[in-house]
């Protein structure tokens, strides 16, 4: 997103994150601009039952968390490591400053968000849908187009856990399997080794 030696000339911090580890808690004020080095982050909330919703997930030159730097609001989500994490962070004055002084990153920033609202709207809609099959495939086919998945000689290989595409898609896991295992027999995904192609 924003290169190393920029978020560094503005003052940028590499802190390591073990997996697991709370970057930060849903309901804190915003202090700081978040981009990955290495490593993947997960942003979500429990509802009142303690079932897990993620509302994204995040890799390596991927930032998290902005939004409410903009709008001095709480954060409306946690951001957890899901693996060991090394990640840059700037202060919101700096990651503010930054954005003023360069116009083409505050372009890319705008694309950034603009592209992840398109992402909430659409799954919005799918969860809404009964139809777990086109839920999750939504979902795949989404993800492989902005989180680059690789490619594999079965085809991409879909780097979430069963458990993940059950919080991502709002379903339980045990759904997850059985839509997985329907959608193969459809052709449409292919599992290889307990690995997941679309």
């Amino acid at each position: 997103m924003i290169a190393g030696i920029i978020l560094e000339a503005y003052g940028g911090i590499k802190k390591l994150f073990k997996n697991g580890e709370l970057i930060f808690e849903e309901g804190n004020q915003p202090a700081y601009y978040y981009q990955i080095i290495s490593g993947e982050v997960k942003m979500n909330n429990y509802n009142d039952e303690g079932k897990e919703f993620i509302q994204g997930i995040f890799h390596q030159d991927q930032c998290f968390g902005e939004p409410p730097l903009f709008i001095n609001q709480a954060y409306p989500a946690n951001a957890v490591a899901v693996t060991d994490c090394e990640i840059i962070s700037i202060t919101k004055n700096k990651f503010l400053e930054l954005l003023k002084n360069n116009p083409e990153i505050s372009l890319k920033i705008i694309k950034n968000l603009s592209q992840r609202l398109y992402y909430k709207s659409v799954m919005a809609a799918e969860i809404s849908s009964q139809d777990p099959e086109h839920r999750i495939l939504r979902l795949i086919d989404y993800s492989i187009e902005q989180f680059r998945f690789k490619k594999e000689e079965a085809g991409f290989l879909i780097n979430f856990t069963r458990q993940q595409l059950a919080d991502l898609t709002g379903l339980r896991v045990e759904t997850v399997i059985r839509a997985i295992k329907s959608l193969e027999k459809k052709g449409c995904l292919k599992i290889i080794n307990r690995k997941v192609y679309r």
